[in-house]
């Protein structure tokens, strides 16, 4: 029976944060697939400047094939890290990752089945050896796929899980909006009050220069009836005070009033041989 209790309790700890996260935890992630989609899809534009690209050599050269196989994958790439980065909805972080996975995966088979859409060859490597052409291939192609990929996945992983460090994240939002709530309704309740304490006082006011019963203000004795007032204008009466108790209206101490049991019980003897 502990047992359970206790794992309610930390059950009911633990709820939370089942949308929103911590915009660190696809950061990362974010980064790289932004840094991996730019330099996947310029790379053929400025690669001619050092000598690294492929056919043909020729800078800011554009073909459909360099569209449909390099920019188009690079720009999703670029897209799906900043939806990473900036946001801290697991959604649309997952959005992003799963962008950085198809574009990294476009990347390594596109040159392959080109031909089946119609898209053309993005032409052969410029390199002057066959290391060249090998780091080439692999840096714009292959490579840059498979990287892309591996942190989209991860993306994906990380965010498929539903963490403690995102249920204590969204607790303390929580707290936040709750602390955040609380001041505004108490300052709004002050700010009323305040308001009211002003118009009694001027309906006070008022009421002196008129002759009227001065208003009720909640929190505050009832005021008593209104009496000229040596200014021509009347002011507020206190309140009555409440009659004493009926065994102290003769005073105490000190005689009793006469004709009661007191005065009857403790009379003389002489005295009351005088009557009798």
């Amino acid at each position: 029976m502990t047992q359970q209790t206790e794992d309610s309790q930390a059950g009911t700890e633990l709820r939370g944060g089942t949308m929103h996260v911590a915009r660190s935890r696809g950061a990362l992630s974010g980064i790289m697939l932004m840094v991996l989609g730019a330099w996947g899809a310029l790379i053929p534009f400025i690669g001619p400047y050092f000598n690294f690209s492929y056919t043909p050599d020729s800078a800011w050269y554009w073909t459909a094939a360099r569209g449909w196989l390099e920019v188009l994958p690079g720009a999703v790439a670029f897209l799906g890290g900043v939806l990473s980065l900036v946001s801290a909805n697991r959604a649309v972080i997952i959005f992003g990752a799963w962008l950085g996975v198809v574009s990294g995966a476009w990347f390594v088979i596109g040159r392959d089945v080109a031909d089946w859409f119609g898209i053309g060859s993005p032409g052969r490597p410029a390199g002057t050896s066959t290391a060249l052409k090998s780091i080439e291939s692999l840096a714009m192609f292959s490579l840059l796929g498979a990287a892309i990929l591996f942190f989209g996945a991860i993306a994906v992983g990380r965010l498929s899980v539903h963490s403690v460090r995102d249920v204590r994240a969204a607790q303390r939002r929580t707290a936040k909006r709750e602390k955040r709530t609380r001041t505004m309704r108490e300052s709004a309740y002050e700010e009323g009050r305040r308001d009211a304490l002003a118009a009694g006082a001027e309906q006070d006011d008022n009421a002196g220069r008129t002759g009227e019963a001065p208003a009720y203000v909640p929190g505050h004795p009832a005021p008593g009836p209104a009496v000229p007032a040596q200014s021509g204008g009347y002011a507020a009466q206190p309140p009555a005070a409440a009659p004493p108790p009926a065994s102290m209206r003769y005073g105490s101490p000190g005689p009793t009033a006469p004709g009661t049991p007191e005065t009857e019980a403790g009379a003389s003897p002489a005295a009351d041989r005088e009557r009798r």
